[in-house]
């Protein structure tokens, strides 16, 4: 009995994990310019629908040089929370042409409070809570990426 019983909690475990997780998201160089100076990470691209609602929810740790890139393929005014997040993160909101609208520092962990831009970017930048400021990024930085067209290799090709 108990043996079925640990099996039926297995199966709905499993049944249970969210699909971000079954699938892994593809991995890209990004780079941020600021100023003469550029900063070079390793993202994730979060750009479907369940990527984008997961997140980096669960992580115990990133490493400085990762960070997780939202891709919403139009623009729009999104809604960032921190829900199941725990570990602080620094949030670039990103215009379409790759230009930084706005920079949310040390979103807190498990927070459900909202974080907009409030205006319509194309994309968000998720890294490690307090590294803008540690590497001075600001609003009007460029995050050269292909889904902004502003890469050698651009989206599509």
């Amino acid at each position: 009995m108990m043996k079925k019983a640990l099996y039926a909690f297995a199966a709905l475990t499993v049944s249970l994990t969210p699909v971000a997780m079954a699938d892994p998201m593809e991995v890209t160089l990004l780079t941020i310019q600021s100023g003469e100076v550029e900063h070079s990470f390793s993202v994730e691209v979060a750009n479907d629908p369940d990527e984008i609602s997961y997140g980096l929810m669960n992580r115990e740790s990133m490493d400085d040089d990762k960070g997780m890139l939202f891709d919403f393929a139009r623009p729009r005014d999104p809604a960032m929370f921190m829900k199941n997040t725990l570990i602080p993160l620094d949030m670039l909101f990103i215009a379409v042409d790759g230009k930084v609208e706005m920079i949310a520092r040390n979103a807190v962990p498990g927070s459900l409070r909202t974080i907009s831009a409030g205006v319509p970017v194309k994309a968000v930048l998720e890294l490690n809570g307090g590294l803008a400021a540690e590497l001075g990024l600001q609003p009007g930085d460029t995050v050269i990426h292909p889904i902004f067209g502003n890469s050698e290799t651009d989206a599509g090709e």
